[in-house]
């Protein structure tokens, strides 16, 4: 008699490692609770299951120019690259009958997502954010870097829980287990994103907030969950030694992000120059001249890793004026290049209240650790954030 149930493709197969992909993606909420549970010694972010240091937690928010940024160029090798023999269970046998040789040329070669570019990005090396100069040191990376490391672990972890949902021993989980801690930045190559929660201020002691949702086709890591937006790698503008150099500015990565995200501009600033000069981009010139001129507010509320793929994230708000949100972004798009724009009951966005963080925060939802994080980090910090 035929079996019931097709048989599974072998363990080395494509298709057994898209089959898992799929999973992951499915799942990555349910995933990044269960990783969260692997470290009960490690700080949590503001009860969420985002990890983090103390010293990466400021008491209270900072100007985003008072975290001073110093360069390291190549910084020190990492100790775990994702090529080591433990996650060979997690780089299947491609057609020429060789095993990939990192999960970057897997993803890249059987499911790629409509982002999946190479590109020069800034590795974090150390911070720290709560004793009085605020600062972190940074070199330089590859995209694929974090990939290969961070969607890896994920994998692996997808894997286990797909053949028992039980809370999974580190003998299940080789690849996460030679990096360990996860908030220890000098074992692997950290690329961080800069994520920022805008909120437009309203009336007195009133905001509300934008959220996206990643599309699972569009984007790498994080797919088919809510964030906060805008959220973008910190890397240059372009792919040149000049622009590296040059683009160290969480302010520059973070406007680029506003237009890209929030206006559905494309990611080409090649009109600017090498390495490109901000005085060119009215739009830029703009929120910096709104930023001298106190209507808008950004700040950096602390760093956190994600449990499931270790990414890192600098946790920042953006606090707009309505007026200026409003004139910024009247071309506010409803889709973009990543996913879909959540903005609530109009185009304002959703009212910023305990009861819309807690929804989107307090588990209920599939929503990204770092995203929940800065909501809730941003409630806590709400008076100094709105002024009020």
């Amino acid at each position: 008699m035929a079996s019931p149930c097709p048989p599974r493709p072998a363990a080395d197969a494509p298709g057994h490692w898209l089959a898992v992909r799929r999973a992951l993606n499915a799942h990555r909420h349910e995933l990044a609770g269960l990783a969260s549970r692997l470290y009960p010694a490690v700080l949590r972010v503001a009860d969420t299951p985002l990890l983090s240091r103390q010293e990466w937690i400021p008491e209270r928010p900072l100007d985003l120019d008072d975290a001073d940024l110093s360069w390291a160029g190549h910084g020190p090798a990492p100790a775990v690259d994702g090529t080591e023999p433990e996650p060979a269970q997690v780089r299947p046998i491609g057609a020429a009958g060789k095993r990939y040789p990192a999960y970057a040329g897997a993803l890249g070669a059987i499911d790629p997502p409509a982002l999946f570019e190479n590109r020069r990005c800034y590795r974090l090396l150390s911070a720290d954010l709560a004793h009085g100069t605020s600062s972190m040191s940074l070199g330089r990376a590859r995209y694929f870097d974090g990939v290969s490391l961070g969607e890896a672990i994920a994998h692996e972890l997808a894997q286990a829980w797909i053949i028992d949902p039980a809370l999974p021993t580190s003998s299940r989980l080789p690849l996460r287990e030679l990096v360990g801690d996860p908030c220890d930045l000098s074992r692997r190559t950290a690329i961080p994103a800069i994520t920022t929660l805008t909120l437009r201020r309203g009336r007195p002691g009133e905001a509300s907030f934008l959220l996206h949702w990643r599309d699972p086709a569009k984007v790498t890591h994080a797919g088919g969950m809510y964030q906060v937006m805008p959220v973008g790698i910190f890397q240059p503008a372009d792919d040149t030694p000049e622009s590296e150099r040059s683009d160290l500015s969480l302010w520059r990565c973070m406007v680029r992000e506003f237009s890209e995200e929030l206006l559905g501009t494309p990611e080409d600033y090649s009109n600017l120059g090498t390495p490109p000069d901000y005085s060119r981009w009215p739009f830029y010139q703009s929120l910096t001249g709104a930023r001298q001129a106190g209507k808008l507010n950004v700040a950096c509320l602390g760093v956190g890793v994600d449990p499931l793929t270790f990414a890192v994230d600098i946790l920042t708000a953006a606090v707009f004026d309505g007026d200026l949100f409003d004139a910024a972004f009247g071309g506010l798009v409803m889709a973009n290049a990543e996913g879909q724009v959540i903005r609530g009951p109009d185009a304002t966005g959703i009212p910023f209240t305990e009861e819309a963080v807690d929804q989107f925060a307090g588990g209920s939802r599939p929503m990204q650790a770092a995203g929940a994080a800065v909501l809730r980090l941003a409630w806590k910090h709400r008076a100094t954030l709105l002024g009020g």
